[in-house]
């Protein structure tokens, strides 16, 4: 099954969580400080909030969720076949998951996250691992998901490339973190 992902930044989470409890007719499946999510069978949606938009509240990203590594690899493939621009985490952390995700972006600069759930996690994030450079690596759980813009002129990185992000808006709403050159850290 592919499931529709959607994560927005909201600014007051008590309150938008009382607002989608109403408008989807049930609680979110998992609450944490800053974070809530609905894993909705009609429609096949994950809706994910947070406050983690440092100041930027709306559309963070969208995404399809898929249940095998066969469905991601075709996923994947359909995106390198169709020359998009991707970007590879590979095995990573973000969002209280454990998953194995690329990236895409739309012609707007919108991230599409392509990802397969592995787990739970107790964190928004883990630590990093210093030996294992991540993309969704960081060295606090206050920053957000990496979605990293890919390089002009690359199809694909490779998670070592892309290992710091820093949020950047790209329109009203949108944050889009990139890699800051030169950088040793987010």
């Amino acid at each position: 099954m592919k499931r529709f992902h959607v994560h927005i930044h909201v600014e007051d989470l008590a309150r938008n969580i009382d607002f989608y409890s109403k408008m989807f007719g049930t609680r979110p499946t998992r609450v944490e400080s800053d974070y809530a999510k609905w894993m909705l069978d009609e429609p096949a949606v994950n809706f994910a909030i947070s406050t983690r938009g440092h100041g930027h509240v709306g559309l963070d990203h969208l995404g399809i969720q898929v249940d095998n590594d066969a469905d991601l690899a075709a996923l994947k493939q359909q995106a390198q076949t169709a020359d998009l621009a991707l970007i590879d985490e590979g095995a990573t952390t973000c969002c209280y998951a454990r998953s194995d995700k690329h990236w895409v972006m739309d012609p707007q600069g919108l991230p599409w996250e392509h990802f397969r759930t592995l787990g739970s996690i107790p964190t928004f994030r883990e630590s990093p691992d210093l030996t294992q450079a991540s993309p969704a690596a960081s060295s606090s759980d206050a920053s957000p998901c990496c979605t990293p813009l890919p390089p002009a002129s690359s199809t694909e990185t490779k998670a070592a490339d892309s290992a710091c992000c820093t949020p950047l808006p790209r329109s009203k709403g949108i944050a889009i973190p990139i890699k800051q050159a030169g950088s040793g850290c987010c």
